[in-house]
């Protein structure tokens, strides 16, 4: 039986500030203490407490087992089992108490997670005349399990004036502590045809079924919460032979949402519609394929404030996002290659119940674009060796849907160096390669840095 979740203030996976976990003084905190006594030193802003750890122990494993039968049917199965220990201990900043102290807040995460997925597909492949045609249909499984404790206590001030962490920091008390549990099991179908050899006609649906549980052993109470609805996909396009293909699509998703309404009903999933239309080409006297996709999305059922019941929320937001994306791969040959990309999003909260209407939804930025270059040498002693760069950038947004809080972009360069020889390959990767200091993600409570340069190498070998 689904329980009525009406004064569990929070879901049993989100916690107070838990998006503002690491360094947010920058974004808010000095926003607000520049009218007061200018920003802190650089200092205190990059320093941490002594409270703060982060520690993480994760792994997995599975497999990918494919068969063909013969020329018309395969079947598939990839399954996959990863977990994860965390233990996370942070002090952050919540606002300020006056015009010369900060407030903060101690909170932490202990918890073992697991997720284990398994899909089987059966495909079939056959000619109908002049329909190439291939049917793939398949049946999925996912569990997703966190079973931990989180504490929280907002009791510690800093001052403004003299801004230290020499204090210390006793352990919070728990407001959380059980077990989450989300099972979906999905059924499938999808079929491609191409017609004449030129018209190319996908349809597509699934039936999905969603179980969400909480064993809350504080509150020694179970809920549990069912969702299931179905989703469909088309898309039609046309082969040219001068290697132009534009088609167009329409395609639906869902998001479920955990809790209730006022009088107890249970939250609908909140759905997607997404209508596409582009062009594909790939010439044909060079190596290189373009793309560019015009789109538009509505989701529906969003959750916004109920007017009666202040306190409760009511499902009749709506988001839209419309844009534009551009991709481009090119081969300049002798080993030389380009890959792009531009995105240009026009978002808008398109109802809603908490005075945002019209507003850009928080943490989606207008512009996105990137650019990698990639030489690898393709003969002599050197052969097998790779040399790649690029660039990303990432535009302005806002950390609320009030737009009151606004974010900047961020330009990030990347390299790599790969070496492969037979069933050998050694890689070394560079993220953010000149140490860029920016802010990845922001809400209310503050804003999270973005990572460091940071050095991968890895070895990977095929047997």
């Amino acid at each position: 039986m689904a329980a009525d979740q009406r004064h569990k203030p929070d879901r049993p996976h989100q916690y107070p500030g838990r998006q503002a976990d690491a360094e947010q003084l920058p974004a808010r905190c000095r926003e607000e203490l520049s009218g007061f006594r200018g920003e802190l030193p650089e200092s205190f802003v990059y320093s941490q407490s002594d409270y703060n750890h982060f520690n993480a122990n994760h792994g997995g494993l599975g497999y990918e087992f494919e068969h063909r039968f013969n020329a018309a049917f395969q079947v598939r199965q990839n399954l996959r089992f990863s977990a994860q220990e965390t233990d996370y201990h942070h002090l952050y900043y919540n606002g300020m108490a006056n015009n010369t102290t900060m407030n903060y807040v101690a909170f932490t995460v202990d918890e073992n997670a697991t997720i284990f997925n398994v899909d089987n597909q059966l495909q079939y492949e056959a000619d109908f005349g002049p329909v190439e045609n291939t049917l793939l249909t398949g049946v999925d499984y996912s569990r997703h399990q966190v079973d931990g404790n989180k504490r929280y206590e907002q009791a510690y001030t800093v001052s403004v004036l003299d801004p230290n962490f020499n204090f210390d920091v006793t352990e919070p008390p728990i407001y959380q502590d059980g077990v989450q549990t989300i099972d979906r099991v999905g059924i499938y179908a999808q079929n491609q045809a191409r017609i004449f050899d030129r018209w190319l006609l996908t349809l597509g649906g699934r039936q999905s079924w969603v179980r969400n549980t909480y064993d809350d052993r504080l509150a020694n109470d179970d809920t549990r919460q069912d969702d299931q609805i179905f989703s469909g996909m088309a898309g039609l396009g046309y082969d040219f032979d001068n290697g132009i293909t534009p088609y167009v699509s329409y395609s639906e998703s869902f998001v479920t949402n955990v809790g209730s309404t006022f009088d107890g009903s249970l939250f609908k999933p909140s759905e997607a519609g997404q209508v596409e239309a582009g062009i594909k080409y790939q010439p044909t006297f060079f190596n290189g394929f373009f793309s560019v996709a015009v789109f538009d999305i509505t989701k529906t059922n969003v959750l916004t404030t109920d007017p009666n019941n202040a306190n409760f929320q009511v499902q009749t937001g709506e988001v839209n996002h419309r844009g534009i994306e551009l991709e481009g791969n090119v081969s300049l040959g002798n080993g030389l290659s380009l890959t792009t990309g531009y995105t240009y999003l026009d978002a808008k909260i398109t109802k809603s119940n908490d005075g945002d209407e019209g507003n850009r939804p928080a943490r989606v930025p207008e512009h996105q674009a990137s650019l990698w270059a990639n030489y690898k040498i393709p003969e002599g002693a050197l052969e097998g060796l790779s040399l790649g760069a690029g660039v990303r950038y990432i535009g302005d947004s806002y950390a609320d849907n009030a737009n009151a809080i606004p974010v900047d972009g961020y330009t990030l360069f990347d390299s790599a160096v790969r070496y492969e020889r037979n069933n050998y390959e050694l890689s070394l990767n560079v993220s953010n390669v000149f140490d860029e200091d920016y802010y990845a993600t922001c809400s209310t409570s503050g804003c999270i840095r973005g990572e460091g340069r940071v050095i991968k190498g890895m070895f990977t070998a095929k047997f």
